[in-house]
């Protein structure tokens, strides 16, 4: 055999056999439990929505320019 297919394969089988993490997050359950989940989420929707105006001001500066270029 091939010593590439070999090495995938020793890769695979290492890793099925690896222990797994705990099933519960201790994490989240703890931000749960304070009340600071929803600062977690408010934050991150912040950051997402920040993102998604930050692209669609891009693709409007982006059509106008595109559309100059047409022109000349």
């Amino acid at each position: 055999m091939k010593p590439r297919f070999l090495f995938f394969i020793n890769i695979f089988f290492t890793t099925i056999s690896l222990p797994a993490q705990s099933i519960e997050p201790e994490m989240a359950d703890a931000f749960r439990a304070e009340g600071k989940i929803y600062v977690v989420v408010a934050v991150c929707l912040i950051v997402l929505f920040g993102l998604i105006a930050y692209l669609t001001v891009i693709d409007r500066r982006l059509r106008k320019l595109e559309e100059m270029n047409k022109k000349y």
